[in-house]
């Protein structure tokens, strides 16, 4: 659809000018006659960008723009006056103007302005897009696991110093999350995170990828590239899968963790670099050690806090709360309406063993709403190889009171082993009074 632009005048001949100009160029032109009606079109017409007049007799220009930044209205402004000085241009963009130009004032040139100042405005809101759906994919859901409770508190724990962070558990279970939540509680939340997979490249990549090189570098390397410890200076940077890293980069991260410096490959000035490092991996690397694929040296060097992540199977209380959470996420994604998840297709959700964990969850929940009809997920909408391991516990044809009855027996089950049999304290987990929790027990048939 065409942009829509104000254009604010008290004098009839500039607003035909404007307005014809514009709407040659295929703008909806919506036109205010002073600053008073200015602010009453903003309201009415929304468009996407003001070309303001700067003197005008009810209200200047500075006025109706201080008003708009006032009331939170963010769309650019383009300041419009007979009388350009590089002092007026000065205030109008210290009180947010977009752009100046002045009378009288040529077409191209305006045409111009107004086309990159709604372009600038297209992108910011694609950032926002961007920022907004970055931080719904990686919104930390901890659940009431005691295990992921932990988890958390160690996180927040450790996200207020510059100690590196280990995070240890399955693929899957929520390690980039986690990062990330660090760097949000961290004084470096406004600075650069940069996330890197070290399985997913070769050697060559992956040292290029992290300190950069410079230009003849190698074959290929037609220009200095800067590497991504570079790049997230004062900002952090998550290795995912550092316990794949080939031995000679294991050597240089250690030397950059002890030193804080680095060169580019192919490079000799050394290149200090504030950044905060978390590294992930879902191998075991005390056995690394012992098998000699992994360095002793940097194992303590990147193990001073080791945060494990439980899988998803330690924790089936958590089940029901994430794939809700799941559900709303996709719904809306989708533009489809789903209000909730029948008592059988929960059951089977609980009963599965999810080797995927959290990943595959969300995999599972994104799968039935994009098949699936609504209002509800049923069983009919999951994967069909889901619950294959324990599908013969869960069938198809389970009633409403015995799937909920499964889905009680997982939850307080998975409970229990949490707690290492303590009803007590697997009530507390649950949110139930103990005596409440041992008649289900018991009703149950619990063991």
């Amino acid at each position: 659809m065409p942009n829509t632009v104000l254009v604010v005048d008290d004098e009839p001949f500039n607003l035909d000018l404007l307005e014809q100009e514009l709407s040659d160029r295929g703008y909806v032109v919506v036109r205010a006659a002073g600053g008073v009606e200015a602010l009453e079109k903003v309201t009415t017409r929304s468009p996407q960008l003001v070309i303001l007049d700067y003197l005008m007799p009810d209200m200047d220009g500075i006025e109706v723009l201080k008003r708009l930044r006032r009331d939170g209205v963010d769309i650019p402004v383009i300041m419009v006056t007979a009388h350009g000085t590089i002092e007026k241009a000065v205030e109008a963009m210290k009180h947010g103007a977009t752009d100046f130009i002045t009378k009288p004032f040529d077409a191209d040139h305006l045409a111009f302005t107004v086309a990159r100042a709604l372009h600038g405005e297209k992108l910011g809101r694609k950032v926002e897009i961007l920022s907004q759906e970055a931080d719904e994919r990686y919104s930390l859901i901890t659940g009431d696991s005691v295990a992921m409770k932990q988890a958390v508190d160690s996180a927040r724990k450790a996200a207020g110093s510059r100690s590196t962070v280990l995070l240890l558990g399955e693929s899957g279970t929520g390690k980039e999350v986690i990062a990330r939540a660090i760097q949000r509680w961290s004084d470096r939340r406004d600075e650069p995170f940069i996330a890197i997979n070290c399985a997913g490249l070769s050697r060559e990549l992956l040292e290029s990828e992290l300190f950069g090189h410079e230009k003849g570098a190698f074959t290929g390397a037609h220009q200095l590239k800067k590497g991504k410890m570079e790049l997230a200076q004062a900002g952090t940077v998550f290795l995912d899968e550092v316990g794949d890293m080939a031995p000679e980069l294991q050597a240089r991260l250690l030397r950059f963790l002890q030193e804080r410096r680095f060169e580019r490959v192919g490079g000799t000035r050394s290149i200090e670099a504030d950044v905060r490092i978390i590294v992930a991996t879902n191998r075991d690397l005390e056995q690394a050690v012992r098998q000699g694929s992994f360095r002793e040296d940097l194992y303590y060097r990147i193990n001073v806090v080791a945060i494990r992540l439980p899988p998803l199977r330690e924790r089936k209380g958590d089940i029901a709360m994430l794939a809700h959470y799941f559900l709303q996420r996709f719904a809306t994604e989708t533009k489809k309406t789903f209000t909730g998840i029948t008592g059988d297709a929960m059951a089977r959700l609980v009963a599965h063993d999810w080797p995927g964990n959290v990943r595959e969850l969300a995999n599972a929940i994104e799968h039935a709403v994009v098949l699936g009809r609504g209002p509800e997920v049923t069983v009919r909408d999951l994967p069909a190889n889901l619950g294959a391991d324990r599908g013969a516990a869960v069938p198809d044809t389970l009633s409403y009171h015995a799937a909920i009855d499964a889905c009680k027996r997982e939850v307080i089950v998975a409970a229990l082993a949490t707690t290492g049999g303590n009803r007590a304290a697997a009530a507390k987990v649950l949110g139930l009074q103990r005596t409440y929790l041992s008649r289900l027990i018991r009703s149950l048939g619990i063991n």
